[in-house]
């Protein structure tokens, strides 16, 4: 465990507040070193073996690591996440069972699984135990390390903007499904690291998902109130007034 972290606000990932308008300005980051966030723990599989609320809520804050051929690493602190229950749930693709392209749901916890959808991708993360398909949606990162190359992926020169929503997130990371049923628990190519800064629930609100045509009034989106990275809405409730979730 390296011996010095970076050091985020309480609950934001940048400087950045919300201007007169409500929205954000162009945040200001610090870029952190390789080496430090190579040496982060690993997320293990034990993580993600657990009920895929829990898991949603607990993944905020910590790092999406994606190593490139060229050895270029990139990163980043996720800040919005939904999750998609295994039961009672239209809006999982595995509603109606398993299929080809589904699969990697049902698949170890801790496992990638990433679709293609209108010629973007989107990365989740597998929960629950084997056979029980339940998964975590990655939807905005606040980018810390090898901005540079998601400014090339991305074609964009606007750091909110780089990872500000799933598609644009894995255009970022040059994530497609080559890396669906990815094991992330090995810490090769893409993985998830922990932090050795808590994320103050207090800044956790919840939200209905975005996008979804089914099930629209389920509140499992979950982002970090005041980071300029998340997109969509805001008008959240705090997770701590939710019992049932906190």
């Amino acid at each position: 465990m390296p011996s010095k972290l970076p050091q985020p606000a309480p609950q934001s990932s940048s400087s950045a507040k919300p201007n007169a308008s409500g929205g954000y300005g162009e945040p200001v980051l610090s870029e952190v070193e390789p080496h430090t966030l190579r040496a982060l723990p690993i997320l293990p599989r034990s993580f993600y073996d657990r009920p895929v609320v829990q898991v949603a809520v607990d993944l905020l804050g910590k790092w999406l690591l994606r190593q490139l051929e060229n050895g270029i690493l990139l990163a980043g602190r996720i800040v919005e996440v939904e999750a998609y229950l295994p039961q009672h749930d239209p809006a999982n693709h595995a509603y109606r069972g398993r299929t080809r392209r589904n699969a990697s749901m049902f698949g170890p916890p801790g496992n990638a699984y990433v679709y293609a959808i209108h010629s973007r991708h989107c990365l989740n993360v597998v929960t629950e135990p084997e056979g029980i398909p339940s998964a975590v949606l990655i939807r905005a990162l606040a980018p810390f390390c090898g901005m540079e190359t998601m400014q090339k992926l991305r074609g964009t020169n606007q750091l909110r903007e780089l990872a500000r929503g799933p598609g644009k997130l894995c255009q970022a990371l040059a994530i497609d499904r080559r890396l669906d049923g990815h094991d992330l628990t090995r810490g090769e190519l893409l993985w998830l690291a922990e932090d050795a800064h808590a994320v103050d629930r207090q800044g956790i609100f919840v939200s209905p998902r975005i996008g979804v045509t089914s099930a629209q009034d389920l509140p499992l989106r979950f982002y970090l109130a005041d980071s300029p990275f998340v997109s969509g809405q805001r008008h959240g409730t705090p997770l701590t007034d939710l019992p049932s979730l906190a």
